[in-house]
């Protein structure tokens, strides 16, 4: 049975902030769009709802279709409903925010994005839309949980030096650690195992290599142990 609706309904999108580390910075994946309107402006990837699919469905297909990028650690950001978001239509967008290892994930453009690309959280192009808005509300997302969970491990390869958490946590944060202090702190946490293996292929003293114990991780919070950087 079809139902008839006597108010008229917005369209429903999703946009996607995706977050990546390099040895250098906090990056954002960003697309060109291919279609008007704001064609050939950079974006978040993201598009439109399909009627027989999730949410979260959405997203991970618009992110698969339009960067390449698969299997990603997802969560929902922030409903976004300005009226005039959106010079097409009235169209409110759920947005999402990915963390993903670079190295993990090679990007190819497709669909209705010309071409894709990795930017420097600090030297992002102008955006079409709303997203500034968007990425913004995604970094102060991540900022604020990754002192609070242990997501700045999706960042890292599996296997990583204290070096590289911390500069990934002065990299989110912003701002620069007590070497001494953020070591004693994250060891102190139980939750790192120690490898019998260090560095390789490095011009400096190589260093000893961690992995993250996600295990132990999870089985101290049930018994109440909360993580905080």
């Amino acid at each position: 049975m079809k139902y008839s609706y006597e108010y008229p309904r917005p369209a429903l999108t999703v946009d996607c902030v995706v977050f990546g580390l390099d040895e250098e910075d906090l990056k954002v994946l960003l697309i060109q769009r291919d279609l008007p309107p704001f064609e050939g402006h950079w974006a978040l990837p993201g598009g439109f709802v399909r009627l027989d699919e999730t949410l979260d469905e959405a997203a991970r297909r618009e992110l698969a279709e339009e960067t390449g990028i698969e299997k990603v650690y997802l969560e929902q950001l922030y409903t976004v409903g300005e009226i005039d978001r959106d010079p097409r239509e009235r169209v409110v967008t759920v947005a999402y925010y990915a963390l993903v290892k670079l190295s993990d994930h090679r990007i190819h453009a497709a669909t209705d994005a010309r071409n894709a690309a990795w930017f420097a959280i600090d030297d992002v192009p102008s955006l079409a839309f709303d997203h500034p808005t968007i990425l913004k509300m995604a970094h102060e997302r991540l900022r604020n949980k990754v002192r609070y969970q242990p997501l700045g491990f999706e960042l890292l390869p599996t296997k990583f030096t204290l070096r590289q958490i911390q500069h990934l946590y002065e990299v989110i944060l912003d701002r620069q650690l007590d070497k001494r202090n953020f070591r004693k702190k994250i060891l102190s946490m139980g939750i790192l195992i120690e490898l019998d293996e260090v560095e390789t292929d490095v011009a400096h003293r190589a260093a000893r290599l961690y992995k993250f114990d996600r295990r132990k991780y999870r089985r101290q919070t049930k018994q109440g142990f909360h993580f905080e950087v």
